[in-house]
């Protein structure tokens, strides 16, 4: 069975009427270097466990989540 997300607006939908924004990461800074800047951007750590993800409602409220989900089971610790 897939997993849902609870929408705070739409109630407990599933995961297939949200679009996958990825794992949040840091801000840069305007001194970074291009290459520090490249691996921020496109080298994401893909851990196993928790992470905070951006995840956005197309099917339903059209608003952008911040989940904390486990990568590994996909239990859902958290939505903001």
């Amino acid at each position: 069975m897939a997993f849902r997300l609870d929408c705070p607006r739409c109630g407990s939908r599933p995961y297939t009427e949200f679009w996958f924004g990825g794992e949040t990461r840091p801000l840069g800074h305007p001194d970074d270097s291009l290459e520090h800047d490249f691996r921020r951007v496109w080298m994401r750590p893909n851990a196993a466990g928790v992470q905070t993800e951006r995840w956005f409602h197309f099917a339903g409220c059209r608003r952008h989540l911040t989940v904390e989900r486990d990568t590994r089971t996909n239990e859902i610790h958290g939505i903001t």
